[in-house]
């Protein structure tokens, strides 16, 4: 009689009870090499689980289809491969052949990864192999664990893949089967200090509901996420359900499958971030804009530039950028909108002399597809940025930010992280958010609370034209003027701020009324464009 019965026997004879209470203490007892770790090899996801998973434990990773449950497995395995553990992976959804094209597209070999597959079982569950003493299923499922724990045996495996239970539970056909060949394989399992991985199809968790067998037994649970947005490329994410004994980053944390596997982008938690600097000011090369800042804008602070399209919102967040570079500080633009290409001809032609530091390295013009990225994946390009160095980081705009993550209901909280992490670590932050319509309207979204340094920019008409006036409606890190300005783009000279506006009333209202004289007003040559 094989194990599994001479364990059904003996517990048989013990009350409800008192088996109820062996169960769950097996379930739940970490080993004694419960301290060690597996790292999973994947970038990112190590970082959640803290190092990577407790040896010699269960582990379900449960997913939709195309999340990338197979791809993880893979380079679990592989990683262990690297390490010296001998691995095994027993696939019975998969084919070898369909094993060996996923890890082909990622550029590895699976030659020192033994594979188990389907066909190799179904010799042994041949008809004339069976029994009528017993139920077949129950027959089939015995043999099953007999074959998979003598193959591990002789491999004397130290990382296992199982892909995946929706065949064993089909085997199975009880639950109390079911959860006590688990049992019996987790128990073994642990006894030769494997540490195993259960893919799972999430679609039979959605028609089934939660397997609270595989739940209650597993030492973790990773769940992975494939999410279809109406545009654009899909987006994966994932997230650590429990782990039993180890501290790990909770909620959902974005990743992509690419050429190589997984690629985990950790939750951005800015109080895991601040370091000690000096708070100075930044000046955007231009004086009077200087002078209505109160000297410029603080490192450590985030400035939102705010006002119509057209009225030179990036342009004068490339200022800056381009100032930055001077003084030999690096810097990085992110472009939402508009391509690099349209960017760099603009700046030329206000003279700003842009293209010399991009190519210098010390300013990085980088265009942004908002079909194309996660808010995970954009965090962590802020994150490598500032580690690289990075002293100025501009978004232009969040127009384009918000469209990246259509849906999102946390978009305020996830730029409250950004910005905090950013000024924690002593960079300007420079936020560009275009208001709805041409000559009036509000933002698509209210974030000036979030915003150290507030700057507004509106058209108004005066002498039969329009123009551009400019002020600071708050600055939290010291005085500023309260006084409007013009502002002016201009080809060849680049940004010019005129002089207070003080002839003028009712500016901000767009139709001011004139109380003075005319030379007051900036002179304009021509438009750049």
């Amino acid at each position: 009689m094989d194990l599994v019965a001479s364990q059904t026997d003996c517990r048989a004879q013990l009350s409800p009870r008192r088996l109820f209470i062996e169960l769950e203490l097996a379930s739940t007892t970490p080993s004694a090499s419960s301290t060690d770790i597996s790292p999973s090899g994947i970038e990112g996801l190590d970082q959640l689980l803290n190092g990577g998973l407790p040896r010699s434990c269960f582990y379900l990773v449960q997913g939709d289809p195309g999340s990338g449950k197979t791809t993880l497995a893979l380079q679990f395995l592989l990683e262990g491969v690297r390490r010296g553990e001998p691995a095994f992976y027993i696939t019975l959804s998969e084919t070898k052949a369909e094993l060996e094209k996923v890890a082909d597209s990622h550029g590895w070999s699976l030659e020192h990864i033994p594979l188990l597959e389907l066909s190799a079982i179904d010799a042994l569950l041949r008809p004339e192999a069976q029994t009528t003493v017993f139920h077949p299923s129950e027959v089939e499922l015995n043999k099953v664990t007999r074959l998979l724990l003598t193959e591990i045996r002789k491999h004397r495996s130290a990382r296992v893949v199982f892909d995946s239970l929706s065949e064993f539970r089909l085997l199975a056909e009880t639950p109390l089967r079911y959860r006590r060949q688990l049992l019996n394989l987790k128990q073994e399992l642990a006894g030769q200090r494997c540490t195993v991985l259960l893919l799972d199809d999430k679609m039979d968790a959605a028609r089934i509901g939660p397997d609270p067998h595989v739940l209650s037994l597993a030492h973790g649970v990773i769940e992975m996420e494939q999410l279809a947005p109406d545009y654009g490329k899909s987006r994966r994410r994932l997230r650590i359900m429990k782990l039993r004994g180890v501290s790990f980053r909770e909620g959902y944390h974005d990743y992509l499958i690419e050429t190589g596997g997984l690629r985990v982008f950790p939750r951005l938690v800015a109080a895991e971030h601040r370091v000690r600097f000096r708070r100075e000011p930044m000046s955007s090369g231009i004086t009077e804009l200087d002078r209505l800042l109160g000297g410029g804008l603080d490192t450590g602070t985030t400035a939102l530039i705010q006002g119509q399209a057209g009225t030179g919102k990036s342009t004068l967040a490339l200022q800056y950028a381009a100032q930055a570079a001077s003084t030999g500080l690096s810097a990085v633009v992110f472009c939402f909108d508009e391509t690099s290409d349209i960017a760099l001809e603009r700046t030329q032609k206000l003279g700003l002399d842009f293209q010399r530091y991009v190519s210098a390295g010390l300013i990085s013009l980088q265009q942004i597809d908002p079909a194309e990225i996660s808010p995970g994946e954009f965090a962590d390009r802020v994150g490598r940025s500032v580690e690289q160095g990075c002293k100025l980081i501009v978004i232009d705009t969040l127009n384009g930010y918000l469209n990246a993550m259509p849906g999102e209901r946390y978009l305020a909280n996830q730029l409250h992280e950004l910005s905090a992490y950013l000024n924690q670590r002593g960079v300007v932050t420079i936020f560009v958010l275009a208001q709805h319509g041409l000559l009036s309207g509000e933002a698509p979204i209210d974030i000036s609370y979030l915003a150290d340094v507030v700057l507004h920019l509106r058209f108004f008409e005066a002498a039969g034209s329009i123009r551009t006036a400019l002020s600071v409606i708050k600055k939290r890190s010291g005085p500023h003027e309260r006084t409007i300005r013009e502002f002016l783009l201009e080809s060849g000279r680049g940004i010019r701020v005129g002089d207070p506006l003080t002839d003028f009333r009712h500016v901000l209202s767009g139709a001011p009324i004139f109380r003075g004289e005319s030379g007051q007003m900036l002179k304009q040559r021509d438009d750049p464009g």
